[in-house]
Formats: C-alpha cells, sequence, structure tokens
C-alpha cells in the first residue's frame, strides 16, 4: 500500500502537471507556420474539416478555434460594420489616375478594418463583415452598360485596371513579414461583366486570345505585383465549364502559371450553380466535389455541407478536403487570429482612426482628384 506522504506526492504532482504543460504546437506562436497548420489539421475530425470550409466557419470549443466569418467588404472604404470613412466609388478612384493615392487610400482602409475587428472581438462579436477577409477589390472590366455592378469597377481597361488593383491589393495586406493586415480578395474570376439576370446561367466563350489579352491581365497583376492571397470564382461558365469548378482558371493558370499562394473563395452561391443553374453535375455532391477538387477552397454558402456525403461515396477524398483546409487555417495564422493581440503590430491600431479627420482630409482630397472634366476641341 502506498504510504501517506507518496498520495500527497502524486496529487501535487497532478494538480502542478499543466502549470509546466508545453502548449500545443499550433498554440505557440514561435513554432513554424508550417508546423501549427498541420498540427491543428491533424487534431480536427472530418466533420470539423468540412464546417471549416464554409464562410461562416464555425467554433470548435476544445481546440480553441474561435467562430470566423470570412465575408467582409471594403469596396471603398470598411462596408456593413458601422460608421467609416467612405472614399468616392471605385470608378472615381479609377479616374484619379493616381495609383500612389489609390495605396494611401487602400492604407486608411485596411487601418479602420483592423480597428473595427478588435473592436468587435473585444465584445464578443465575431460576426459577417467584422472580419479581416474582405471580397475586395472587383476588377471585371466595365463594358457593358447593362451591368449593375460597373461603378464598383475601375472601369474599361486592362491596364489601368490592374495598376490599381495591384496597388490596392498592396495597401490592404501590409508590408508586415510575419502577420498580415487584412486579406484582399480580386473578383470576380472570370470574364464576368455582364447583365446581373444572366449571370448564374452564362456561358462565356472566347478564344485564349480575348482572355489573356482582356480578361485576365488585370487578376494577373492583382497576384503577382500586389500578391493578393485571396480570389474568388465567379458566378459564370468559362467555355463550358463553371468558373468555380473550372480547373483551367483555377488550378493552371491561377496556381501553376501566376504561382498563387492563396485561397479561392466562391462567389455566394456559385457553388449551388454547378449543378442547379448550369446542370454541370447531376447532384449536390458531385458538384461541390468538383469545385473542391477544381480549386475551390472555401464556399460563401453552405454547400460544401455535401463534402461529407461526397467522401462517403468516394467523389472527393478527405486529403482534398486537407489541401483546401491548410491554405485557411495558412490565412488565419498568417492574420495572428491565434496570437496574442500584442504581438500583432496591426491589433494595437487604435480604434480612433476610425473616420478620423486624418481619413476624412483624405477622402475629401480622393475626391477632388476624380473629378474629371472632359474637353471638346472638335
Amino acid at each position: 500500500m502506498p504510504t501517506l506522504r507518496f498520495v500527497k506526492y502524486l496529487a501535487a504532482a497532478a494538480w502542478l502537471a499543466p502549470l509546466f504543460a508545453q502548449p500545443a504546437t499550433y498554440q505557440n506562436p514561435g513554432a513554424p507556420l508550417e508546423k501549427r497548420v498541420d498540427d491543428l489539421l491533424g487534431r480536427l475530425t472530418l466533420e470539423e474539416k468540412v464546417s471549416q470550409l464554409m464562410n461562416d466557419s464555425a467554433a470548435i470549443d476544445r481546440l480553441g478555434i474561435p467562430q470566423y466569418n470570412w465575408w467582409s467588404e471594403c469596396l471603398h472604404g470598411v462596408a456593413r460594420a458601422g460608421r467609416a470613412t467612405v472614399f468616392p466609388e471605385t470608378i472615381g478612384l479609377a479616374a484619379t489616375w493616381d495609383t500612389d493615392l489609390l495605396f494611401r487610400v487602400s492604407t486608411a482602409i485596411s487601418d479602420e478594418a483592423r480597428a473595427k475587428h478588435h473592436e468587435f472581438v473585444r465584445r464578443g462579436q465575431r460576426n459577417i463583415y467584422q472580419g479581416l477577409t474582405f471580397w475586395t477589390p472587383n476588377i471585371n472590366l466595365f463594358r457593358d452598360p447593362r451591368w449593375g455592378r460597373g461603378m464598383e469597377t475601375y472601369g474599361e481597361d486592362p491596364y489601368l485596371t490592374g495598376r490599381m488593383a495591384a496597388k490596392f491589393v498592396l495597401g490592404l495586406q501590409g508590408d508586415d513579414p510575419k502577420y498580415l493586415k487584412t486579406v484582399a480578395t480580386p473578383k470576380h474570376y472570370a470574364v464576368h461583366s455582364g447583365p446581373e439576370s444572366e449571370r448564374h446561367v452564362f456561358d462565356a466563350v472566347i478564344d485564349d486570345r480575348d482572355l489573356f489579352d482582356t480578361y485576365l491581365p488585370q487578376f494577373e497583376s492583382a497576384v503577382k505585383e500586389g500578391g493578393a492571397l485571396s480570389v474568388m470564382c465567379a458566378y459564370n461558365s468559362v467555355d463550358g465549364q463553371p468558373a468555380c469548378a473550372n480547373p483551367r482558371l483555377l488550378t493552371d493558370i491561377l496556381r501553376k502559371q501566376w504561382g498563387f499562394q492563396g485561397y479561392v473563395v466562391s462567389d455566394c452561391g456559385a457553388i449551388g450553380d454547378i449543378y442547379q443553374s448550369h446542370k454541370f453535375a447531376g447532384t449536390a455532391p458531385e458538384g461541390v466535389a468538383l469545385a473542391l477538387k477544381a480549386g475551390t477552397d472555401l464556399d460563401c454558402g453552405t454547400e460544401y455541407r455535401n463534402l461529407l456525403p461526397a467522401v462517403r461515396a468516394g467523389l472527393v477524398a478527405e486529403s482534398d478536403i486537407d489541401r483546401a483546409l491548410r491554405r485557411l487555417l495558412t490565412i488565419r495564422f498568417r492574420l495572428g487570429i491565434f496570437d496574442p493581440p500584442a504581438m500583432v503590430k496591426y491589433a494595437r491600431i487604435p480604434y480612433s482612426v476610425n473616420d478620423s479627420a486624418a481619413h476624412r482630409q483624405l477622402a475629401l482630397e480622393t475626391a477632388r482628384k476624380s473629378i474629371v472634366l472632359l474637353k471638346n476641341d472638335g
């Protein structure tokens, strides 16, 4: 029988053990990024993994993973998240022809985005429009007056759009070597700009010259020069394949040719269009399997719940889910979401920058420079 002293020793050791226990690798800010991601990924069940592949990603309390909603907007100021500095609409920003000015604008926007996000977190709020991943900029070309979102774009020219997009992305994502300030999401990839009523069924059939000379240069600039770490795939089809289930667009061009290192998010409901509108797949599990394997990592919507039956049916492998989730977790770590705010310099941006006098003055300067007079000289 153990002595009373030995029993007391065991009890004390059990009580003290948690105080000396090492944190899990994913909880260690000093561990290499890849090891943190792999460690966390290895702790998740299949159901938990799938829950993280939709824009409203669920909390996983047992691992200390907070809820995160990937959907935020900042086309010309932080949108739908309370008071913010409002800059001229995008078509007006393009009219300045001033890329340095646009960099200052997007830097101001990302300052406010960070300040707002941390204020929401302090209040225990992690809802839509309160995160750090922004579905901006819209770099489609405005060539059809029937398109009601043309004012969201930088106009009809691929070159100007590419120059503006790269600077806007740089200002949003910041320059810290470890942490991202926010994430920019150039959209809608690709060949998307026309009547809104047809966007869920339209098939853009174009030749390679038009594709690479007209509709892709601005996306290439945003990725290669701006370093964009997210891209949103479009509702429409391109050459018979839905954009969000298009291996040529999402894997061959975006990742292999351009070296894209981020994640692809669908436009909202576009995964459902694959099997409901485009009729490119016969069932929901077949449709989501095509999207995931083509390279769409994040579903804006809830269609990716069908990945569970897709795995059971052998339509997609758990390794395909792991590949997509690894990209998403990498971004969350790089945003500092799992680290103490004191370690992330962007977390120290004061809330007072929001709608500040300096930002209002910048908005006024930008508005003045966006006014263009056309001279009729005959």
